[in-house]
C-alpha cells in the first residue's frame, strides 16, 4: 500500500480510482466494510482503491474542548489499513485552514483534481467539509453533476449493536472486552513504553510488573484487572493487568500495571503491545502486600484458565501480522 501524507505529494490523479473517506478510529469491522467494497470495485474495473483519512482526528482541531477519546492512534490506524488490501491511503493533515474548505471545494479540488475519483464509497452517515455541508444527499447531487456514481454502505449490527466508533469507546469505558472484539473485530489493544514504576511489584508484593503510564486524556478502560496478551518481540505472554491508581499504596498516578506470565526478561524503555480480553475484577484496595499477593494469585488462576480456554484463538490472534 503506498501512502501520502500530504495532498501536495500527489503529484497526478490516480488511475480510476475507487475512494472512501472517513476519520476511521479503530478501524472496526464498520469500516472494514466499506474497504472491502471499494477494493472489490476497483478490482472488478481493474482501478485503484483509495483510502482517505485525515490527522489529527478533524475534532481535535475544530472542537479541542471536547478532548475525544480515540481508540486508536495514528500508528495503529495505518498499520489496520493496510491490512485492508487497498492500494493507496492518503493522510490529509488537518488544520484550521483545511476545515474552512467548503463541501463543493473539497468534492472539485481534493476529489476530482487530485485523487481523480472514478466512484465514491462511504458510511450511511457521512458529512464532511465547513459545518459538516458535505452529507449524503450533497455527495449523491455532486456525483450526478460531475460524473462519478456514490455507494452508501448501511449500518452494521452485531449482537444488536451498532457497529461504531462511538459505541466502542462507550464499551472500552465500561470494561465489556468481549463485546468490544465483536465490533473491532480483534482485541482492544493499548500500547507504550515500558515505564520505571516503584520496583515493588516482585520484591514487595511478589509479582513483577510492566507499567505503562496512561493519560486521563486517552480512551481509558474501565479501572480494574483483565486478562491479557502481551505482544512482545514477536512473541505472545498471557498476563493479568491492573488499570488504575494503585489504592493500596496510596497512588494518585493513573497507570496500567502488567505481570506477565513466564517471563524474566528487563524491558524497561522497550515498547509493548497489551490486547485486552476479559475483565475480571474492580481494582480494590487491600490491607497490605499480603493481601494483595493472595488476591492477584487468585487473578493469575482465572487468567490461565481463560486463556487456555481461548488457546487456539489467541494463537491466531498474535500472528506477527496483527501485532507488528
Amino acid at each position: 500500500m503506498e501512502i501520502y501524507n500530504n495532498l501536495a505529494d500527489i503529484k497526478e490523479p490516480f488511475a480510476d480510482s475507487f475512494v472512501t473517506i472517513g476519520n476511521f478510529d479503530g478501524v472496526h469491522l464498520g469500516h472494514h466494510m466499506l474497504f472491502s467494497e471499494v477494493v472489490s470495485r476497483a478490482y472488478q474495473k481493474q482501478g485503484t482503491s483509495v483510502v482517505v483519512t485525515f490527522e489529527p482526528h478533524p475534532l481535535q482541531v475544530i472542537r479541542p474542548e471536547i478532548s475525544i477519546k480515540l481508540i486508536s492512534n495514528y500508528e495503529q490506524k495505518v498499520e489496520m489499513i493496510s491490512l485492508a488490501g487497498l492500494d493507496v491511503l492518503v493522510v490529509i493533515p488537518f488544520t484550521r485552514d483545511f476545515a474552512a474548505t467548503s463541501a463543493e471545494a473539497f468534492v472539485d479540488e481534493v476529489l476530482i483534481r487530485t485523487i481523480g475519483v472514478k466512484e465514491l464509497v462511504v458510511g450511511y452517515d457521512y458529512a464532511f467539509g465547513r459545518g459538516r455541508q458535505g452529507n449524503i444527499e450533497f455527495l449523491k447531487e455532486q456525483g450526478r453533476l460531475k460524473g462519478f456514481p456514490v455507494t452508501v454502505v448501511e449500518p452494521y449490527y452485531v449482537d444488536d449493536m451498532l457497529v461504531s466508533s462511538s459505541k466502542i469507546r462507550e464499551l472500552v469505558s465500561e470494561g465489556r472486552m468481549m463485546d468490544v472484539k465483536k465490533l473491532l473485530g480483534r482485541s482492544y489493544q493499548i500500547r507504550g513504553t515500558v515505564q520505571e514504576g516503584k520496583k515493588r511489584g516482585g520484591p514487595v508484593v511478589g509479582f513483577k510488573t510492566a507499567n505503562l503510564h496512561l493519560s486521563e486524556e486517552d480512551l481509558c478502560p474501565k479501572h480494574g484487572v483483565y486478562v491479557t496478551q502481551v505482544v512482545y518481540d514477536g512473541k505472545c505472554y498471557g498476563g493479568v493487568l491492573n488499570i488504575g491508581y494503585n489504592p493500596t499504596f496510596g497512588e494518585n498516578r493513573l497507570s496500567a500495571e502488567t505481570h506477565i506470565f513466564d517471563f524474566n526478561q528487563e524491558i524497561y524503555g522497550k515498547k509493548i503491545k497489551i490486547n485486552l480480553l476479559k475483565y475480571l475484577r474492580g481494582e480494590k484496595k487491600f490491607s497490605g502486600p499480603e493481601e494483595l499477593a493472595g488476591q492477584i494469585r487468585e487473578d493469575i488462576l482465572q487468567a490461565k484458565d481463560i486463556l487456555a480456554q481461548a488457546q487456539k484463538e489467541l494463537l491466531l490472534s498474535c500472528e506477527e501480522k496483527y501485532n507488528r
